[in-house]
């Protein structure tokens, strides 16, 4: 009898160990309550200036390509930039993309020099703005030119809970938080998504800034759209610290006392009948 009672404890603690709560919180989930937060005016309009150190690859075409060849001095179509939308080499051709065209390196000014019309300053604009600019310049010189202006070197770091740690290299020099966090192949179980870090350095200044990816207010963080050289951390939730605190051998520990104990129940059982 006491081994029927003992076999039924052990089985009814099992039962009760292993049940979900219907009602818990699920604290996987992102932007929980997207359907009630307003996205403010100014995360609409936040977009990211060039900024000193960034590499613009930028290509004149036109018609006529003997034309513009003044305007792509020192170039090759052979001349490619390769970048890696993944982690630092870890799949190298996965998620590869090809810029072609001349780079320059945007100076301690937030000038270029650019053939046939010398030093554009590119402070205080966006891509599209510069783009926008220099194609009316060169207006004056080829008739219907088309412009390509991408950033070469906008790279954000993810670290930390995520499947993929690394370096990524945005193209477009525009992402967001969730952006970054889908390279990296999103976090894992264990990370801790209501407490994600971002640090910043702009303009000499180290700033940096906490987002909960549960709250959908999230999006009108001034950390939400990304900047050039931002790192992400994703610390770890209780559960994984707790893990790492165990003993590698717990688990077998706990599974070898309880078939240990179903045994005993067995027996004990058997020489009861």
């Amino acid at each position: 009898m006491r081994g029927k009672i003992l076999t039924l404890v052990l089985a009814s603690s099992l039962v009760v160990s292993c049940k979900v709560n219907p009602n818990a919180k699920n604290d996987l989930n992102y932007m929980q309550n997207i359907e009630q937060v307003a996205i403010s005016a100014s995360a609409k309009n936040s977009v990211n200036t060039i900024q000193v150190g960034d590499q613009l690859i930028i290509l004149i075409t036109a018609k006529d390509m003997d034309v513009v060849k003044p305007f792509n001095q020192n170039y090759s179509s052979s001349e490619l930039i390769q970048t890696n939308a993944t982690a630092g080499g870890n799949t190298p051709n996965q998620g590869a993309t090809t810029l072609a065209g001349p780079s320059y390196i945007v100076d301690a000014n937030g000038d270029i020099d650019f053939p046939v019309l010398g030093r554009l300053s590119t402070s205080g604009k966006t891509l599209v703005e510069f783009k926008d600019e220099l194609r009316t310049r060169m207006t004056k010189y080829v008739i219907n030119p088309t412009v390509n202006v991408k950033l070469a070197n906008f790279k954000v770091t993810v670290l930390g809970e995520v499947n993929r740690q690394g370096d990524y290299t945005v193209v477009n020099g525009q992402a967001t938080i969730l952006n970054a966090l889908g390279l990296a192949g999103d976090l894992t179980q264990f990370g801790k998504r209501e407490d994600v870090l971002v640090i910043r350095t702009e303009n000499g200044e180290v700033t940096h800034g906490r987002v909960n990816l549960q709250d959908a207010n999230l999006i009108n963080s001034p950390y939400y759209n990304l900047k050039q050289g931002d790192a992400i951390i994703v610390s770890s939730n209780k559960v994984r610290d707790l893990t790492s605190k165990q003993n590698p051998n717990t688990t077998l520990y706990l599974t070898a006392a309880s078939i240990a104990v179903t045994a005993i129940a067995v027996v004990i059982s058997l020489f009861k009948k």
